[in-house]
Parts: C-alpha cells; structure tokens; sequence
C-alpha cells in the first residue's frame, strides 16, 4: 500500500473519532440539561407569579409576593406613612409645619409594582435559577406628582410674616440739637431658594420627617446714620394761620397731613412728593369731610384743608432756594398766603414735588400749634451762607 493511500485511510479514521466524541459530548450535556431542566423546573415556576427574592419598592422587601400583595403592602404600609411625614421650615425665629397631606400627591405604584415583578422573569432558565439561587437586592423608588401651588402658598405666607423693612436712620430734635437715630437692616425670605430647597428634599423621597432653613437676605437702609450727622442748621421756616378759618373737620385734616410729614427726611438728589408722603386721604386713617376748591366751586370734599398744608410746605421750600419740580395754584385765590403762592394737591391727580439739589440731606420738621402750621427746614449750615 503506498504512503498516501495509509494518509487518506488514518485521516478518515481520526475524523470519524472526532465526530464521535463531539456527539457523545453534545448527548451528554443534553441530558445534564434535561436533567437540571427536570429537576429544578418545579422551583423555577413556583416564582412565575412571584416577584423575586430581595427585589423592593423604596427598601420595602416584596420578595414572594404577588403583584396584588406588593400594591396592598405598598399602601398600607409604606404609602400611609408617607402621608403622615412633614416638612419643617424655619425662617428667622419663627417654625413653620408643612404637612405631606396637603400636597396631593400622586404616585406610579402600579408601574413600580409591575416593574419589580417582571425582574428576571424574561430571562432563560438557567439565569433564573442563578437569580433564585443566588438573589442580589434590586430596588425600585416610586416616583411622585404633587401640587407645586401648596409649596409656593407656604412660601409666600412665610416672606409675609418673616419679612422686615429696614428702617431707615433718623433725627430726633432734643432742645436745639439733633440727635440720631441709626438704621436698622431688614431681611427677606430668599423666597425662590426655598422653593427649590422643599422640592429638593421631597423629590429625595426620605423616609423620615424633612427640615429646612429659609435663607434670609439682608435688605440695606436707604439713609445710613453717617448720611445725617451732617444735618445741624435752620435753613428755612413758614407758618400759615388756619384756627380762624377752620372747622373742626378742616383742623383735623391739616393736622394729620401735617403730622405725616413731620420727621421727613430727603436726601440730596431725591425729589419729595407730597401724595407719596401723605398718601390717600381716606376715613380709615381719620380724614373727614371739609370745604375744598373744586374748579370755580367751593365744595365739601374728604381730606379738604390740607392745600393749606402743601402750601405752607412749598413757601418754606422756596424760601430755602430749592427747585419746586411740580406745582399747580388753586382756581381761586386762598386767604392764607399772597396771590401765586399757593400749591394745590388732588390724590392720583394733582401733586406737589420739590427736589433736594444740596450735597446734604434736608429734615423736615412740621407740626401744628396754636391754630398754626409750621414748617422748619433743616440741612447743614453750609447751604444758609
């Protein structure tokens, strides 16, 4: 036999060796297959309609549960104490309670619930047995709605209790010398801040109570204590005579109006208004009805008298060498200051303006004595000269 026919024949005989041994190999892992297959087929499905060991909803176990006994632990256990959870807020030294219930939440449970329930259950057999066997802790956080307009009342209710204005700084005349008052700062709510700082924490889903601290940010007086140490001299003084001509009506206005303006301070470069300053004259803050100018006709009017108190202001304006920036006469001639000296006001009408054009602050003083309004400029002695 040659060389080449004994190479051809061993070949033949190697390769149908390897075909044997391959089945052989394939027949016996079948049936270890088919083995395990039909020894653990029984556990395996025993989980079918269970969820899977370790798995949980917001670390609360489920495993071996149905789809209906994780919604029902889910409600009653988890869920119902969520309700019950509150957010603390404080703001300054005041503590405010927001509870979860008036947040009407809103949550995906049946998804979250479906969700942990199909873990590994579309995996192959052999995966669930490793799964089964060999359980890892599988978590799934519910994801919550609620309503935003709750948080911003809260909000909004807390700036308007915790909220301060700042004061601004003061003169206080004590026998011929100023003294001054020094201004206070005032705080706001940084209300957006909190906000987001709530939402925050609730988007968190912590299992405990939650707390927040409103940040507060300091709001700067206008007029500062150094602003007015400047202010010691008498610029200019005016006084009008009204308890001759007055009802007890008339009197009442002028003295209220006068007295809201008394202690005013403008700073150099602002503009003063009367209607600002004085406000709307209302019965709420006392005013009554009096004679007042209206066109070419005398009639009773709520707040009337007080031009009288605008007039006596702008004489003592004027004398001190300051711009009036806004003024009107009246239709008629007044008994109380010479013809075109006069300055009529109307509320959303008709204002009286002057402006501060000294480098220091002027103080205004006015009061009524005697059946007299008076008004007294003050500012630093360098602007009398």
């Amino acid at each position: 036999m040659s060389a080449k026919r004994r190479t051809r024949k061993s070949k033949r005989k190697s390769g149908g060796t390897l075909k044997i041994l391959g089945l052989a190999a394939l027949t016996i892992f079948l049936s270890i297959s088919c083995g395990f297959i039909v020894y653990h087929y029984n556990d395996i499905k025993y989980w079918d309609n269970l969820i899977y060991p370790r798995v949980s909803i917001n670390n609360t176990d489920l495993s071996a549960k149905t789809k209906d006994q994780a919604k029902s632990i889910m409600s009653s256990g988890y869920l119902n104490k969520f309700q019950q959870k509150q957010i603390t807020i404080t703001a300054g030294n005041k503590s405010y309670e927001l509870p979860y219930s008036s947040l009407s939440f809103t949550n995906n449970l049946d998804d979250t619930v479906k969700l942990a329930y199909s873990y590994g259950k579309s995996s192959n057999i052999f995966k669930k047995y490793e799964l089964l066997k060999n359980p890892k802790n599988v978590n799934y956080n519910l994801k919550f709605s609620y309503d935003t307009k709750v948080i911003d009342n809260m909000v909004d209710k807390i700036a308007s209790e915790v909220d301060t204005e700042p004061v601004n700084a003061s003169l206080e005349m004590g026998g011929v010398k100023f003294s001054v008052i020094p201004q206070k700062d005032g705080a706001k709510v940084d209300k957006e801040a909190l906000k987001k700082d709530i939402e925050s924490k609730i988007d968190n889903n912590s299992d405990q109570d939650l707390t927040v601290k409103a940040v507060l940010k300091t709001t700067k007086a206008k007029i500062k204590e150094d602003d007015l140490k400047p202010v010691d001299t008498l610029i200019s003084s005016f006084s009008t005579a009204y308890g001759g001509i007055s009802s007890g009506e008339r009197a009442n206005n002028i003295s209220l109006a006068t007295s809201s303006i008394n202690g005013h301070v403008v700073m150099p470069g602002d503009t003063f208004s009367f209607n600002d300053v004085v406000g709307q004259r209302t019965a709420a803050k006392g005013y009554e009805a009096a004679p007042v100018i209206i066109g070419d006709k005398v009639e009773s009017g709520l707040g009337g008298g007080i031009c009288q108190v605008s007039t006596t202001l702008y004489n003592a304006v004027a004398k001190a060498g300051l711009t009036s920036t806004e003024r009107t006469h009246h239709t008629m001639p007044v008994h109380y200051v010479p013809e075109g000296m006069d300055a009529t006001v109307d509320y959303g009408n008709i204002d009286y303006k002057f402006r501060n054009d000294f480098k220091y602050p002027i103080y205004i003083q006015s009061y009524t004595s005697g059946g007299s309004i008076v008004f007294n400029l003050y500012s630093n002695s360098s602007v009398s000269k």
